[in-house]
């Protein structure tokens, strides 16, 4: 039965003719000493542990790819062990941003017809969803969102008249909510513009 396992930083395999246990007190290989090249196992019938060159490997691609894996894994991990005990630490990736800073940043870059503007429907998503909280589109980005809602086409444009009309209707059946006035100004903007 052959086992190869790992490549040592020596460039040597370890090939197991047998499955291994390593008795205690023998000598037992180790990737950072490649001097210890023979480990025999009484137990099972004498199984020797022997370096194997990499020529003699046949590994598959997947194998390869598994193997790579590893060691870029180690690198890395001993890349961040030598920044640890240089005292650095290591530098965190920036914050991803909101999906509501993307979408207004997206909608500013419509209105200022950025040549480098391109259609995100993720973007018009969340704009179409949020655009009547205030919150979540301040009042000085709804005038661009008018804007932008006068060249909606299609299903979006069919799904947005009806959204808001369904949200009308609600507040027309609710009783007059104080907060809710700025929601409905909005409401009834969308409904004029698209309507």
């Amino acid at each position: 039965m052959k086992i190869l396992a790992p490549q040592s930083p020596a460039g040597l395999a370890w090939w197991v003719s047998e499955p291994l246990t390593c008795v205690y007190g023998q000598p037992r290989p180790s990737h950072q000493d490649s001097s210890a090249s023979l480990c025999r196992t009484p137990a099972l019938g004498g199984a020797v542990l022997r370096p194997v060159p990499d020529a003699e490997l046949e590994l598959s691609p997947e194998e390869q790819r598994v193997l790579e894996r590893k060691l870029k894994k180690e690198r890395k991990k001993e890349e961040r062990q030598r920044l640890r005990e240089a005292g650095l630490a290591a530098q965190h990736p920036p914050a991803r941003r909101s999906g509501a800073e993307l979408a207004l940043d997206y909608l500013c870059a419509w209105a200022q017809k950025h040549k480098n503007w391109r259609f995100q429907k993720t973007r018009q998503t969340w704009l179409l969803l949020h655009m009547y909280d205030r919150d979540k589109v301040p009042d000085e980005h709804f005038s661009t969102m008018l804007a932008y809602l006068e060249g909606l086409q299609g299903r979006a444009r069919e799904l947005t008249v009806q959204k808001a009309e369904a949200l009308m209707r609600e507040l027309d059946e609710e009783d007059p909510d104080p907060l809710l006035p700025g929601r409905v100004q909005r409401i009834r903007q969308v409904l004029q513009l698209l309507s």
